[in-house]
């Protein structure tokens, strides 16, 4: 009988988990358990979907047809009530009851209410006026008020709270965003950077509050830790989350702030895993596209080779060690990805790459006010370990390919790419010239020579998925394809 793989989530991370499986043809039965009620769909383009440059149909993963024609067993509105680990079965809401033989948990982070009051009422309903903005749901909700709006507050200085006032801003509402740290974007740039962005925004129309605490909803408005009070027709919270472990908790396994996993993405019990933003490994969640895509890809290997050599071993002592029978082989291990962070917002430019405020090392960094530009980059023994780029973004495909390789820069290349030219080199090279091992798409970690395999767009997206996460590689991707050499264009796959 085949062995039964159900993933609670139906969200990226599981999405690119079935697609990783049916590739390896593991002949599993999988079920995806989604309680949305909606196919599987991009969450990094929800602020699209808010500014209205994307339909809601355009943000879908894998519509109800592939999962059906390729045997998947998709539910969606199916809620997960509790994990009987003794029995290997899931329960639902509705009282249907599923075995497995994996159990995956993908069940993602969840918001979190910010300590103000007023927000909730006394029928513990929330203000008409507060909207979180983390599913499909709040997004088509609040766009459905934004329509209607000419004030908004937006609660949070992160990548999703920038990502919402823009697109609000770009509907031509009046945004005011307030954040609790002393700069934007805190917990990825310094100082230097968060006051450019700020600077960026106000230029843009939008008022910018940091420092300071939103404290209590009135009638009047938003009323600020300094006694302010922004008046205001939405409330936009997207601060706070945390990930979804509730479920795992309540079934014993191992929870920190994540869930427990190891270097196979196993919980504290061998069967049941955990990926994406509820997985913890060491100290560290993420709460990224491309480690949750890489811990798919992880995952799927290492399900392959249990649901393959089960029968004949005990899977707690055969893949404690990671070692696969077959000669040469070894399982794969997630020991925590690098960080490529980029900011989807109108007019803002923000890629990040790795720890740039953490990372040990000689900093350069550049900084024009004037022009709303800052660079800053880390090398260790020569080598890009981090960096960060606010207003200009043109050097971050050849930085992005450094990085990745691990490069060795000479002594003055790191003052020269921040000044725009490496030495030697002359202009930066166009995607078109990169070489097919440069990394192109740092969410599913697809290289430029994938690309120029794909014969159009939409091959690219079926068969790599580049460009289906945060988008920021689509004018690489594009560019790629349209100097292919024309003998290759047809019939190739990646």
């Amino acid at each position: 009988m085949s062995a039964r793989v159900v993933v609670v989530g139906s969200g990226m991370a599981a999405t690119r988990l079935v697609e990783e499986l049916l590739a390896r043809d593991t002949g599993a039965r999988i079920t995806v358990l989604g309680d949305e009620p909606h196919a599987p769909y991009n969450r990094i383009l929800l602020s699209a979907l808010l500014e209205g440059t994307h339909r809601a149909d355009a943000l879908t993963l894998r519509g109800l047809e592939w999962y059906a024609d390729r045997g998947v067993d998709l539910r969606t509105g199916a809620r997960v009530l509790e994990v009987d680990r003794d029995a290997r079965e899931v329960g639902l809401v509705d009282g249907t009851r599923l075995g497995y033989d994996r159990l995956v948990l993908a069940t993602g982070s969840i918001p979190t209410l910010p300590p103000v009051r007023g927000l909730v009422g006394m029928d513990g309903r929330l203000d008409e006026r507060v909207h979180a903005f983390r599913s499909l749901d709040d997004a088509l909700r609040l766009s459905r008020a934004a329509a209607s709006a000419r004030r908004a507050v937006v609660v949070g200085g992160g990548l999703l709270g920038l990502q919402v006032a823009r697109a609000l801003g770009v509907r031509g509402l009046d945004v005011e965003v307030v954040e609790g740290g002393d700069h934007l974007l805190r917990s990825q740039v310094g100082a230097p950077a968060g006051a450019i962005l700020a600077r960026d925004l106000r230029r843009l129309g939008t008022a910018v509050y940091t420092g300071t605490r939103a404290v209590r909803l009135t009638p009047a408005g938003l009323v600020l830790d300094h006694g302010y009070t922004l008046g205001t027709d939405l409330v936009v919270l997207t601060a706070g989350g945390r990930p979804s472990v509730a479920l795992a908790r309540a079934a014993g396994l191992a929870v920190r702030r994540g869930v427990v996993v190891d270097a196979r993405l196993r919980t504290s019990d061998p069967r049941v895993h955990a990926i994406g933003d509820c997985a913890q490994r060491g100290d560290r969640t993420t709460g990224f596209v491309a480690p949750a895509w890489e811990q798919a890809g992880v995952l799927a290997e290492v399900l392959a080779h249990e649901l393959a050599h089960e029968p004949a071993r005990d899977v707690a002592r055969d893949v404690a060690g990671g070692a696969d029978p077959r000669p040469g082989r070894t399982l794969p291990a997630y020991e925590g990805s690098r960080t490529v962070a980029r900011l989807r917002a109108t007019d803002l430019d923000v890629a990040v790459l790795g720890e740039p405020e953490t990372a040990e090392g000689e900093v350069v960094e550049l900084t024009n006010p004037v022009a709303g530009s800052h660079r800053r980059l880390v090398v260790r023994d020569g080598v890009l370990v981090a960096a960060t780029l606010v207003g200009d973004l043109s050097r971050i495909g050849l930085l992005t390919q450094y990085y990745d390789r691990g490069t060795v820069l000479s002594p003055g290349e790191p003052g020269a790419l921040l000044r725009g030219e490496r030495p030697g080199a002359g202009a930066t090279p166009s995607a078109a010239t990169l070489p097919d091992d440069a990394e192109v798409c740092a969410c599913a970690g697809v290289n430029a020579g994938r690309v120029r395999a794909c014969g159009s767009l939409e091959q690219v997206r079926d068969t790599t998925r580049a460009t289906t996460g945060c988008g920021g590689c689509a004018p690489a991707v594009r560019q790629l394809l349209a100097t292919r050499p024309s003998t290759t264009l047809e019939g190739t796959r990646a």
